[in-house]
Parts: C-alpha cells; sequence; structure tokens
C-alpha cells in the first residue's frame, strides 16, 4: 500500500517515516541515546513553524531515574482513577493496555508552552488564542518524525495534571507543560498502532475525515 502511494516521489523518504511512526509503549530497550542524535532531533524539534516566530516552546530533558520514578507513580494513580470511571467492558479492554514507557525508555523531554513570548503583538495570534499551541504541538510532530528516521521510538504520555508535572520539574507558573514525551531505541515499531491492536478504536479512512468546499 506505502510503496503505491510513493511510486514516482523524488524521495519517499518522508512519506515512509510518517507511516512507520507509531506511539511507543512496551518496545523501549532502555540503550542510551548518542548525545549527538537527541542534540539532532532537538533541533529539529525547534526548527518547527511557529505563529509570529515566536518559537514558544521550551525543553526540559529528564534522565534522573528518581524523577521519572516519581512521575510514574503520578501517571500511575492517573491510570486508575480513569480505569474507575469506565463500564465493566471497557475497563476490561484498559486493563491490557499499556499507556506509557517513561521507566523503560532512555530519556524523556517536557515541552512547554510561554504564551507570554512575543507579547503583546503577536503577529498571526490576534484572532486565534490558541496559535502558539498550535506551534508547540508542530514542534512535537517535529521532534517525533525525526526520531522515528533516527531509528528512535517516541511516546506521548497524557495521564497527568498539569500542576503536578510543574511542581516536579519546577516548571513557572506562567508555563504550560504541553507534553511528556519518553524517547529511546527500540526492539521494533508495531505496524498498527496499539490502540487499534487491542480493540480500543479504529481509524478512520480518509475518506470519511474529506470535504469538498463546504463541511456538507
Amino acid at each position: 500500500m506505502l510503496g503505491a502511494m510513493t511510486d514516482g516521489l523524488r524521495d519517499p523518504g518522508l512519506y515512509e517515516t510518517i507511516h512507520r511512526r507509531r506511539d511507543v509503549r512496551a518496545e523501549f530497550t532502555g540503550e542510551p541515546i548518542d548525545p549527538e542524535v537527541l542534540r539532532r532531533i532537538l533541533g529539529a524539534a525547534h526548527s518547527a513553524p511557529s505563529v509570529g516566530l515566536t518559537q514558544p516552546w521550551d525543553f526540559v530533558v529528564v534522565s534522573d531515574p528518581e524523577t521519572k520514578k516519581k512521575f510514574w507513580d503520578h501517571v500511575t494513580c492517573e491510570r486508575e482513577r480513569f480505569a474507575s470511571s469506565l463500564d465493566e467492558g471497557k475497563s476490561r479492554l484498559f486493563a491490557n493496555i499499556k499507556i506509557e514507557g517513561i521507566l523503560e525508555s532512555s530519556v524523556s523531554v517536557v515541552v512547554t508552552y510561554d504564551h507570554s513570548r512575543g507579547a503583546p503583538a503577536v503577529l498571526g495570534r490576534y484572532t486565534i488564542h490558541d496559535a502558539g499551541l498550535f506551534s508547540v504541538c508542530l514542534a512535537i510532530e517535529n521532534l517525533w518524525l525525526s526520531a522515528t528516521a533516527e531509528g528512535l521510538g517516541m511516546g506521548w504520555v497524557s495521564f497527568y495534571r498539569e500542576p503536578v508535572l510543574r511542581e516536579l520539574l519546577g516548571i513557572p507558573e506562567s508555563i504550560r507543560p504541553v507534553a511528556w514525551l519518553c524517547i529511546g531505541p527500540v526492539t521494533h515499531l508495531e505496524e498498527v498502532p496499539d490502540l487499534e491492536r487491542a480493540g480500543w478504536r479504529r481509524r478512520r479512512p480518509l475518506e470519511d475525515a474529506l470535504h469538498w468546499e463546504t463541511w456538507q
């Protein structure tokens, strides 16, 4: 399928990387990342487009086992709270789904958002308040794709409370933590996303997401 999609392209590598990318949880080996590779993928993230050229992101690189364990404890508690909110069927499904690779991954990168950077005259944010947050997400996608291209896996952990993470890493009150990302070498990347393999959800076909000219 992918071969047919990339036939005739001058450089199909980007498309191959996009389709190989996975949210990794269970496949981390724990082996160290070459410092030059880590700097290279962070550089790719830092080169993302941003509203008003504000580059409103920062990257907190976390390798300390004690810090990672404290965050893992918090995420585990939030997982249990979410599980208790599910009906019996969903709860059984969720019990077999791994949601993070905090302790197994080589390093974690926390990406933050500074709404005040470049303010008050942020070119392009006048009518869209969240444009800066969208910029941070573009940096995260750059990081994800470059990690994949380097043969690394990455997983986005979202089972946390922002005030807890802010306190754990000493992030100023005015700065919003957007993502805790687990990164490292992996045994392999799964062909089918975890949630689809577990039966939690299935991906929508492109045709179901396309609209022409108007929503209708």
